[in-house]
C-alpha cells in the first residue's frame, strides 16, 4: 500500500511538471505571435527581433517538454540507445531557423538605420509590458522545476534573459514616446539579433558534434590512453572511439591489450578501467574488447580509429 502511494505521488508530480512546462510553452508561443503582430503594426523592428528571440526560447521549452515525454520510453530493437538524441535533432532545426531569422533582423536593423521609419511608441510599449508579464509568469512556472532538470534550468535562464530583452524594448519605446528617438529601435534590434546569433554560434557546433558522434571537447584522448595504460595489467590501447549519446552521456569502445599472464585477472582489469573512465572522464557507457600482447592490431581491419599503444 505504502509503495503504491509513493509511486502515485511521483506520477502526480511528473504530471504537474509536464503541465507547467506545457503552459509555459503555450504562453510563450502566444507571446511570440502577439509580438509579431504588434511589431508589424507598430513598425518596430526591435519587437520583431524580441519575438524571434522569444520564439527560440518557446521552442526550447517545447523541446524540453517533448524530451521529458520521450525520455521515459525504453530502448528497443530499432533504437538500442533509446531516444536521447531527439532533443538534439529538434535543437538543430530550431537553431537553423533562428540563424536565418537573426541574419534577416540584422539586415532589417541596418536598413532602418539608413532609412528610418515611423514607429508607434505606445503600441511598442504595450507589447513590451505584455512580454515582460509573460516572461515573469513563465519564470514562476519553471522556478520549482529547474532544480531537477538541466534542460529546464537552461530554459529558465533563457527566460530571465527574455525578460531583460523586454525591458530593453520598453526603454526604447519610452525613448521614442518622450524624445522622438526613432533610431533607438533599430539599435536595440541589432543588439538583440547579435545576441541571438551569438547563442546560435555557441550552441550549433555542440549539436552538430553530438549528431556526428564527435569527441567531447573537454576530453584529452592522449591523457585518457595514458591513464588506462597506467592500470595494472594493461599494455596498450587501440581502436579507440569516444562519443556523446547526448549532452549528458558519453560512450566509449576500445581494444585493450594485456599480457597473457594477466588473463586470470581480466575481470578485475576491466572493472578498474571502467572505474577510471567514469571517475576521470565522465564515461558512463564503455565497451572493451581484450587482446593478448603480440597480436597485430591492424588485423582488426578498422582504420578510422585512434591508436594508443
Amino acid at each position: 500500500m505504502g509503495h503504491s502511494h509513493g509511486a502515485g505521488n511521483i506520477h502526480e508530480l511528473q504530471q504537474v511538471s509536464d503541465a507547467r512546462l506545457l503552459w509555459a510553452v503555450i504562453l510563450n508561443q502566444l507571446l511570440t505571435v502577439g509580438q509579431l503582430v504588434a511589431g508589424i503594426l507598430s513598425g518596430s523592428v526591435s519587437l520583431l527581433s524580441d519575438a524571434a528571440h522569444n520564439f527560440n526560447d518557446a521552442n526550447a521549452l517545447l523541446i524540453a517538454f517533448v524530451a521529458r515525454r520521450i525520455s521515459i520510453r525504453e530502448a528497443n530493437k530499432r533504437y538500442t540507445f533509446g531516444y536521447r538524441r531527439a532533443e538534439m535533432i529538434g535543437a538543430l532545426i530550431n537553431l537553423t531557423l533562428l540563424a536565418v531569422i537573426g541574419l534577416y533582423l540584422i539586415y532589417e536593423g541596418v536598413a532602418r538605420i539608413v532609412s528610418p521609419e515611423e514607429v508607434i511608441g505606445w503600441m511598442m510599449a504595450t507589447a513590451a509590458v505584455l512580454a515582460l508579464s509573460v516572461d515573469v509568469g513563465t519564470a514562476f512556472l519553471l522556478r520549482s522545476l529547474r532544480h531537477g532538470s538541466m534542460n529546464v534550468r537552461a530554459a529558465f535562464v533563457h527566460n530571465i534573459v527574455d525578460a531583460l530583452g523586454s525591458v530593453a524594448v520598453l526603454a526604447g519605446a519610452a525613448a521614442i514616446i518622450w524624445f522622438d528617438w526613432h533610431w533607438v529601435d533599430p539599435v536595440i534590434t541589432l543588439i538583440i539579433a547579435s545576441y541571438v546569433l551569438w547563442q546560435v554560434r555557441k550552441m550549433f557546433p555542440q549539436a552538430v558534434r553530438v549528431l556526428m558522434e564527435g569527441t567531447p571537447p573537454d576530453m584529452d584522448l592522449d591523457e585518457l590512453v595514458d591513464g588506462v595504460r597506467q592500470i595494472h595489467g594493461v599494455e596498450g590501447l587501440h581502436h579507440l572511439h569516444v562519443w556523446e549519446l547526448d549532452e549528458h552521456r558519453r560512450a566509449l569502445e576500445a581494444h585493450v591489450v594485456i599480457a597473457r599472464e594477466n588473463a586470470g585477472d581480466l575481470e578485475v582489469t576491466k572493472q578498474l578501467i571502467k572505474q577510471y573512465l567514469a571517475e576521470h572522464h565522465g564515461v558512463q557507457h564503455s565497451t572493451l574488447e581484450f587482446e593478448f600482447a603480440g597480436l597485430d592490431a591492424t588485423t582488426c581491419k578498422d582504420q578510422d580509429t585512434i591508436a594508443g599503444h
